[in-house]
């Protein structure tokens, strides 16, 4: 783009007023051919993901944490598909009461992270209802932290590390098989 200046006052604020259109014009056609998919990667904005997969404009690159929702035209905020992608059973992964993952576990789990074509990752915890709640809440961290740090390991960007004990079951307490698949990490993609 070239910028011509002249010696006239007038002439002189019509060409910055005009550069300056210019390159606004510029940046609305980079972003409307990203976001059609036509400029094949080049373009790529400033998009911080929330760990609900919600996407927000980074004003500053993140220097100052300045941001913005993501929204469409109509002002609904973008968001990523986010969804349950991985369930890994503590019963099979980690020993009674404890953080350790199994070699077994660790194997399967770097496999899995290697192999998912997800942008970034959800990882929380879960137990059954036996023990204290705030034992049941500091163990389900635990596991899920243990899962994050492998798949971070990997090199996998994990969005948020959560740990809810038991207030989230997906079965009866009141079985023992119920109790077992209490007892879980769950592994959300953000794609």
């Amino acid at each position: 783009m070239t910028v011509s200046f002249s010696k006239t006052g007038g002439g002189l604020a019509a060409a910055v007023l005009g550069a300056a259109f210019a390159l606004q014009a510029g940046a609305v056609a980079a972003q409307s051919d990203s976001q059609q998919g036509l400029d094949r990667g080049q373009y790529v904005p400033s998009i911080w993901v929330d760990p609900d997969g919600c996407e927000h404009w980074v004003m500053d690159d993140g220097a100052e944490g300045f941001m913005t929702p993501h929204v469409t035209r109509q002002g609904i905020p973008v968001c990523r598909e986010a969804t349950v992608c991985a369930l890994v059973r503590s019963d099979q992964f980690f020993a009674t009461d404890s953080a350790s993952i199994s070699a077994e576990g660790r194997a399967s789990l770097r496999d899995f992270f290697q192999s998912t074509d997800a942008l970034a990752f959800i990882i929380t915890g879960h137990t059954d209802s036996d023990a204290s709640d705030a034992y049941n809440q500091r163990l389900s961290l635990a596991r899920a932290n243990t899962v994050a740090d492998i798949a971070r390991a990997e090199g996998a960007a994990v969005s948020e590390v959560r740990g809810l004990g038991e207030r989230n079951p997906i079965a009866s307490n009141a079985t023992a098989e119920g109790k077992a698949r209490n007892r879980r990490v769950e592994i959300t993609c953000i794609k």
